[in-house]
């Protein structure tokens, strides 16, 4: 057994196993993806990020973060990442990631362009970094702490109240904890895992899934602190160009995440500031927001629930989010694959995303 907080050595099996009777009651997510775990193919290779001590009135439970990678091991090979489960009370994300990550392992027992694409790109997924709170059925993690608000990084432009972050009580929710204190385990491992995993790669991609904002579906990329342009704001433009072109019906509203509001200590904003320290790597970090809002909208009654107002709580509508979300993860494994053709290479090609990145977003 690893000690807490420790990195452990890539294997085949999960290094730690939580009592069935409290997954199936607090966490089935957590079973769920043990279970994908130990059906895993020889492709999948499976690391234990931390382990998090977690208190019942009966029990205590040591619930594992999962690193989960398949593909290439070749150092400059392209690298798309899935997070999900920063916020426990958003399962949708998590449940999202598994079971895409589930047919992906059935896929590659038939399906040769998959195949293909993995010789040439590598896949992690970290699907469930916030287990406790999770169980909890609570957004921030077991010490009240909103993991997307725990960086030290402050924003530069005037935060929104409360929900951009605080330091006034972790009863209160978006807590960013204590001033001059350590960033939080689950927000360091994954700090640290991005860093091992991503930044080395010429082409790095990040989605990170959440629920909980609006009746759109959105995606968001950085700044969340800051109303400046990105410094890869080519980059994204000519991502963003090549998916509207190829399914020019999506349902998406693609916009850096201060067009909706700002915050302090987002772990985006402050992994993308250190990656800028790179020579010759792109680092793009998305993040998917569900609009949990059309749920409601639909199922009055998800109102006097917690959890419904992040989750579908109506089978088919889960079902239908499943569905509905699957085009963007297929496009950003094949445009990771593909980085070559879009990534602007040129001064005349960067000026042309630039000028398009400034009149739609910055304008």
């Amino acid at each position: 057994m690893t000690e807490l907080g420790q990195p452990a050595k890539l294997s085949s099996e999960p290094m730690h196993r939580v009592s069935p009777g409290f997954t199936a009651s607090c966490l089935p997510e957590m079973a769920l993806l043990e279970q994908l775990i130990s059906k895993q193919t020889k492709q999948l290779k499976v690391r234990t990020l931390t382990v998090i001590e977690h208190e019942t009135d009966t029990q205590r439970h040591q619930l594992p973060v999962y690193s989960l990678r398949l593909g290439s091991d070749d150092p400059q090979a392209p690298v798309l990442a899935f997070v999900g489960g920063v916020h426990g009370v958003e399962r949708i994300g998590t449940r999202l990631l598994l079971t895409f990550l589930s047919s992906l392992l059935k896929r590659l027992q038939w399906d040769r362009g998959l195949n293909h694409e993995l010789q040439h790109l590598r896949l992690l997924f970290c699907p469930l970094l916030n287990p406790a709170g999770m169980a909890l059925g609570q957004r921030s993690n077991a010490n009240g702490v909103d993991l997307m608000r725990n960086a030290p990084y402050n924003a530069t432009d005037k935060a929104t109240w409360m929900v951009g972050g605080h330091r006034l009580s972790n009863r209160l929710p978006w807590y960013r904890g204590a001033e001059n204190t350590p960033m939080e385990t689950e927000a360091r491992v994954l700090c640290d895992w991005v860093r091992d995993e991503l930044f080395d790669s010429p082409l790095s991609i990040v989605l990170d899934c959440h629920s909980g904002f609006g009746l759109r579906d959105r995606i968001w990329f950085p700044m969340a602190g800051s109303r400046e342009p990105l410094q890869h704001r080519a980059d994204i433009a000519a991502l963003i160009h090549l998916f509207e072109t190829s399914y020019p019906h999506h349902n998406y509203i693609i916009e850096p995440q201060h067009h909706s509001y700002l915050t302090h200590g987002d772990l985006w904003d402050y992994l993308y500031h250190q990656s800028l320290s790179l020579k010759d790597k792109v680092f793009l970090p998305l993040t998917l927001e569900m609009g949990s809002w059309s749920w409601v909208k639909k199922n009055p009654r998800q109102l006097i629930s917690f959890m419904g107002l992040f989750n579908p709580l109506v089978p088919h509508r889960e079902k239908r989010t499943m569905r509905r979300h699957l085009l963007l993860l297929e496009f950003l494994i094949r445009s990771s694959c593909a980085y070559e053709t879009w990534l602007p290479d040129s001064p005349m090609s960067r000026l042309r995303y630039e000028l398009e990145a400034k009149q739609r977003w910055y304008g």
